[in-house]
């Protein structure tokens, strides 16, 4: 279980309605002063804007200086059917809407977006990445199902960290294919002791760090700030 020690935190964003389709999604937009990008959560299959881990992993986000956006990518009546999770084409139309919603919202005009995407939710995440081109500025994929976007990995550009637990074996063999597909910038991390869910003491956490540092220093922020402040001074 994730432990999460300030629950405000995760619970101090507005919560926003999101127009796709013809159905109304709803999240969470979260933006911490200073911050010089948003992160759009994707998660994979059954999951919702309400995981625990998407949470705690967005909470480390927001102390790092990077706003959030977690938001349901099906409605609660569609996700009864157990096939609409599996609908990666259906997932991606509506994370290209939440993307283009979102570069409309006051709180985030010109803030640099990325995509966090986990299991079947990265598979979407990719897809929409080739779609929206440079309008994406970087990914992070956990446990990411990558192979149900191979025919576009190709095009995808953003730098993309792809993270995978030690334990994962099958996800391990399918995101070292994926990462071989991809053109722009990248790394790869394994998680040692973890699965595929991080369910093991300090794997999440290490995910959480990975993907921060990740978006700090391709979105900006407060951190990204500090740092070019500080070289500047040397």
């Amino acid at each position: 279980m994730v432990m999460i020690n300030n629950q405000d935190e995760i619970r101090k964003g507005i919560e926003v309605v999101i127009p796709a389709d013809s159905v109304n999604l709803e999240g969470t937009l979260t933006v911490p002063k200073g911050a010089g990008g948003v992160v759009i959560f994707a998660h994979g299959s059954g999951s919702s804007r309400l995981s625990p881990r998407n949470n705690y992993v967005a909470s480390v986000m927001h102390r790092k200086g990077i706003g959030t956006l977690l938001f349901d990518l099906l409605t609660e009546s569609e996700d009864e059917l157990f096939e609409r999770r599996f609908d990666i084409d259906l997932l991606t139309r509506r994370l290209v809407a939440a993307t283009l919603w979102l570069k409309k919202r006051p709180e985030t005009l010109g803030l640099r977006i990325g995509y966090f995407g986990a299991s079947t939710g990265a598979a979407a995440a990719f897809k929409a990445a080739a779609v929206l081109g440079p309008v994406i500025s970087a990914m992070v994929s956990r446990g990411g199902r990558a192979d149900m976007a191979s025919p576009v990995l190709s095009e995808v550009r953003v730098p993309t960290l792809l993270i995978v637990g030690g334990k994962d074996y099958p996800v391990i063999l399918l995101n070292q294919q994926a990462y071989v597909q991809l053109r722009g910038e990248k790394d790869m991390v394994i998680v040692s002791g973890a699965s595929h869910l991080f369910e093991e003491p300090g794997t999440l956490e290490k995910v959480a760090l990975l993907a921060a540092e990740w978006f700090n220093r391709y979105l900006g922020g407060e951190e990204s700030e500090a740092r070019g402040k500080q070289a500047v001074g040397r």
